[in-house]
């Protein structure tokens, strides 16, 4: 359901299959009413959690690793912000091409710097990831944890592990779209890849180096990234360094990669006109800048409620196109085996 302009660009993703598809299944008013409200929140998404809390978690390590409360930049979250968005400007003002070539060498450092760290620590302490391991499963099924909180823990696991891989959400499709391939099952398969790697991956590599580290306990006035690196500060002195170098990788790989889902997102709804396009870009700019001068736990409720939101839209499309998808899935089959 892709969409190929006469110079070759494709734009895609659920804003198309939602109103192209459920178009074909005779939906056509749902289709474009989903259509429009996932690229609402799509928009809004990628300004606030996808942009200004990548801008201040950032920033947080950054302070952290360079002094703390007396640090030079302690109280200068707006320039280092502002620092932020002249680079994240630079990228994506050159279009997809730019931010493709830059993402695909700023991630592959990014994780493997980050993976090697955590291996290394892991490594060095394993005698005790069984005992970590242990913990965890204990402390999940704890029959007085379920008993007292079971559908807080539920709904707050759902939303980090959505907000970390994004499965469901229907935004990495928009990245997907732009695939030089004629097999959209192939590409399916690639993008089964994200999740699997994000969260079954690193997110659980992090959860056991916070749990040996013991940097779970006593976390009163740390949240966010300032545990990851209190744990991997306790066996790695300098590590801080390299996540403050990490994140700030992460940070401009994610805000640059949702700004084109943004922009996308802003061109289905006020046209492909370059004047409006730019002015998004420039609006996404502005919000770099911003995220790093206020506080983390209101851009996450606002992240939260658009991620959700955008979910909700992409599953009942989903659901409805799924026997088209299964179709197509057992045409490719065929022809994969044969």
């Amino acid at each position: 359901y892709r969409r190929i302009n006469p110079n070759g660009e494709v734009l895609g993703g659920p804003m198309y299959y939602l109103s192209a598809g459920l178009a074909e299944l005779g939906y056509q008013r749902l289709g474009k009413v989903l259509a429009i409200f996932f690229a609402i929140c799509c928009c809004i998404a990628s300004l606030c959690g996808s942009n200004m809390l990548q801008s201040n978690q950032a920033f947080h390590q950054f302070v952290n690793v360079t002094g703390g409360d007396t640090s030079f930049w302690a109280d200068k979250g707006w320039l280092f912000g502002s620092i932020l968005a002249i680079i994240v400007g630079t990228v994506i003002l050159g279009g997809i091409k730019s931010i493709a070539k830059v993402t695909s060498k700023v991630v592959p450092i990014m994780a493997g710097v980050y993976l090697i760290a955590a291996l290394f620590i892991l490594a060095s302490n394993y005698q005790q990831i069984p005992h970590a391991i242990n913990l965890i499963v204990s402390g999940a099924f704890n029959p007085a944890g379920v008993a007292g909180g079971i559908i807080g823990v539920v709904v707050q696991g759902f939303k980090r592990s959505t907000f970390s891989n994004e499965a469901g959400m229907g935004a990495a499709a928009i990245a997907h779209a732009t695939a030089s391939t004629h097999e959209p099952v192939r590409e399916g398969f690639v993008a089964l890849l994200e999740p699997f790697i994000d969260t079954v991956v690193i997110c659980t590599i992090t959860a056991l180096v916070i749990v040996i580290s013991g940097a779970y306990i006593d976390v009163e006035g740390i949240d966010g990234v300032a545990m990851t690196s209190r744990a991997f500060e306790s066996v790695i002195w300098w590590f801080p360094y390299l996540l403050s170098f990490a994140v700030l990788m992460f940070a401009i790989s994610t805000m640059i990669s949702w700004a084109y889902y943004g922009s996308v997102a802003w061109r289905y709804l006020v046209g492909d006109g370059k004047v409006v396009n730019t002015a998004y870009k420039l609006l996404f700019c502005a919000c770099t800048a911003l995220g790093a001068s206020i506080s983390l736990s209101s851009v996450i409720d606002i992240s939260d409620a658009v991620f959700f939101s955008m979910a909700v839209a992409n599953i009942f499309g989903l659901y409805l196109l799924a026997p088209t998808v299964k179709q197509d899935l057992n045409i490719y089959s065929k022809k994969y085996l044969a």
